[in-house]
């Protein structure tokens, strides 16, 4: 099967979140399962430092390989120069809509440059949601003399991302005033990308199975439930995948020392070394909690805040490792100034320092509000660092609650989004930590769990192949 992975970003060339560990690592997965995948996006700035050899294909691409031979194409042009993927200190680009609209028509011309005749063309988020439109409505332009056009799946990430834009700005998106309706682009009087992607892949999934029924309601499909619900059998949830080359503590290189389920013990010298270099009094039995993400209200922060405090006073340490908005970031840095030997935050991304959390701390903390897959929870596994999550999407998905008397599940979920309910899982997870003998052996359980790439691309080529038998 021939895939082409259409996305505004993807790694190692350019990352603002799991949009681009996903379409860096399935085509990847893809390659090794025997199907001949690409990877088209722009070529911002920051894929020039990425240390991959690229080459000139012609005036508008550049192209380079991963893996064996998985190609990965770069659109240039001057839009794509900027030091942010989509906007800056002061909001988004105004000129969004023109470059991705661009992007999208481009995608479609390449390949007939490069003579491909993808079986699918695999979209990604409202960035590339005018793909599915243009090869259904423009089939004579980019597919003459063929007689079958490639079939089109539009994956969601996060449906709270649309692609809105004025109505007066239609004409920069390539289509007619005829497509501006409720079929099409048409969305409250405004322009919704996402929803003419949707209403034209000939399919859709998003990133769990629990999410996918989550955003067919009000609550969470953010105006895009009716659509969704529209599309009956063809919209499905696929969980992401983590790549266990980078999150592998058996082989990570960022980490202070090494191990494995059958060497667990080590993971103790992670944890000494972190509390060193956060100024904590080091011990193997003090609780330590861990943290990395965006400081956003979505992430479950408020939650965190309001029982950090308990948590200190029952002897833990903490570590947070995230940037976000500045009244999160202020409200951590009052907590360390006032416990400066059990607290510890940074606001600078930092990659080594985020898997030296992993590896260290015994609890992680994810009581996001909603997440459509999150890869933290199954990371935190892999290093055996038991979750704290609420149950919600990609969370309900990965992680069981754990019975104190059975020892059975994998973390510990909440199901009422609620402080005094965060606060019970929290000192749940206190009562098995306490109990040396289960919490090994729950590390050790945890850690053999398979949440790799290979079973979310078998997946993957499923939803390939019903989409080429519509």
């Amino acid at each position: 099967m021939k895939i082409a992975i259409c996305a505004s970003e993807a790694v190692p060339f350019a990352k603002t979140g799991g949009l681009a560990d996903v379409c860096g690592a399935l085509p990847l997965e893809l390659e090794e399962l025997g199907h001949e995948a690409i990877i088209v996006m722009p070529k911002y700035q920051s894929v020039r430092p990425s240390g991959a050899l690229i080459k000139r294909l012609d005036e508008d691409f550049d192209v380079t390989t991963i893996g064996e031979k998985t190609r990965v194409y770069f659109l240039k042009h001057d839009m794509y120069l900027r030091a942010g993927l989509y906007g800056g200190d002061f909001g988004d680009y105004p000129d969004n809509l023109k470059r991705f609209s661009y992007f999208c028509s481009k995608v479609l011309e390449l390949f007939s440059k490069i003579d491909l005749k993808p079986d699918i063309v695999h979209c990604n988020d409202w960035q590339t949601s005018l793909i599915p439109m243009f090869i259904k409505i423009y089939r004579d332009r980019y597919f003459p003399n063929v007689s079958k056009i490639p079939k089109s799946l539009l994956t969601i990430h996060n449906v709270s991302y649309q692609g809105l834009f004025p109505r007066e700005a239609m004409p920069e998106t390539g289509l007619g005033w005829e497509h501006f309706n409720l079929l099409g682009l048409e969305f409250y009087d405004k322009l919704n990308l996402l929803k003419g992607g949707i209403q034209y892949a000939d399919i859709v999934n998003t990133v769990s199975v629990t999410h996918a029924r989550e955003i067919q309601t009000k609550e969470f499909g953010c105006g895009m439930e009716g659509v969704l619900a529209d599309k009956k059998g063809r919209f499905f949830g696929v969980l992401n995948g983590i790549d266990y080359k980078v999150w592998n503590p058996q082989g990570d290189p960022n980490i202070f020392k090494n191990y494995s389920s059958d060497n667990i013990e080590a993971k103790t010298v992670n944890k000494l070394k972190l509390q060193a270099l956060c100024g904590f009094v080091q011990g193997g039995k003090v609780p330590l909690f861990g943290f990395v993400g965006r400081l956003v209200e979505q992430k479950g922060i408020d939650l965190i805040l309001e029982v950090l405090p308990k948590l200190l006073a029952h002897g833990a340490q903490t570590i947070f490792l995230g940037k976000g908005e500045p009244k999160y970031e202020a409200a951590l840095f009052e907590i360390v100034k006032a416990h400066p030997g059990s607290c510890f935050f940074s606001s600078n991304f930092d990659d080594i320092l985020a898997h030296r959390i992993y590896a260290a701390s015994d609890i992680f903390l994810m009581p996001s509000a909603f997440e459509p897959c999150g890869i933290g929870q199954m990371i935190s596994c892999k290093y055996g660092t038991v979750p704290i999550v609420y149950k919600t999407g990609g969370l309900a998905d990965t992680i069981i609650d754990h019975d104190l008397k059975s020892n059975k599940g994998n973390g510990f979920v909440f199901t009422s989004y609620k402080a005094p309910e965060f606060e019970l899982a929290c000192m749940r997870a206190l009562e098995l930590f306490s109990d040396e003998k289960r919490m090994k052996d729950l590390r050790k359980r945890i850690m053999r769990l398979n949440f790799s790439w290979k079973e979310s691309a078998k997946r993957y080529v499923g939803i390939y192949e019903e989409a080429m038998r519509i």
